[in-house]
């Protein structure tokens, strides 16, 4: 499989009126900022947006993001199965900001940490739980095997359950999540 077509920054802000724009985050992310005019399709509910994709892909082309590039990446290939072709923001909002773009965020949003950074508080904490609780009961030591464990997964294969798992938590989810994705499936197939 190849790559999915990437865009810096200043590509993307250059050109962005030419694309639909397709946040893959979570609702929560998306909430406290996101590219200016894009649409919340969450990862984990990609394959159920791949229809209304597909007939946006079909008036003009699909920009995807989320914070970093690596979900957005694999969003890409996902679509790109679907015979839907997408470019991905290199670097995320993150890069974007950085690079002086603003972000939209929607009145009365709270700021919620990216997954990445929730990954890392979680299984760092859970390590440190494992190794102190292992000096009285040696076999909570298994916890922090296991989460390292986890951790190499996740890297091999390029998926993060923990985030996964964190990603359902209520912080997370947007009120009204779910009919925020209906509407965003209605406009993409307009």
């Amino acid at each position: 499989m190849t790559s999915p077509a990437t865009l810096s920054p200043a590509q993307a802000a250059a050109r962005l009126e030419e694309f639909t724009v397709i946040d893959v985050r979570g609702p929560g992310e998306y909430a406290s900022g996101h590219v200016p005019g894009a649409l919340n399709v969450p990862l984990d509910r990609l394959p159920e947006a791949v229809p209304a994709l597909k007939s946006a892909s079909a008036r003009g082309s699909l920009l995807v993001v989320c914070a970093s590039g690596v979900r957005s990446t694999r969003a890409c290939e996902i679509l790109a199965d679907a015979d839907i072709e997408a470019t991905t923001l290199t670097g995320g909002t993150s890069a974007w900001e950085s690079d002086g773009h603003g972000l939209d965020r929607p009145e009365g949003a709270r700021a919620t940490w990216p997954l990445e950074r929730q990954v890392r508080l979680a299984a760092g904490s859970l390590v440190v739980a494992g190794l102190l609780a292992g000096r009285r009961l040696p076999a909570a030591r298994w916890l922090s095997a296991g989460i390292g464990a986890g951790l190499v997964y996740s890297a091999v294969s390029d998926t993060c359950g923990m985030a996964a798992a964190l990603s359902k938590l209520p912080y997370n989810r947007a009120p009204h999540a779910e009919a925020d994705l209906d509407a965003t499936l209605d406009a993409l197939q307009r």
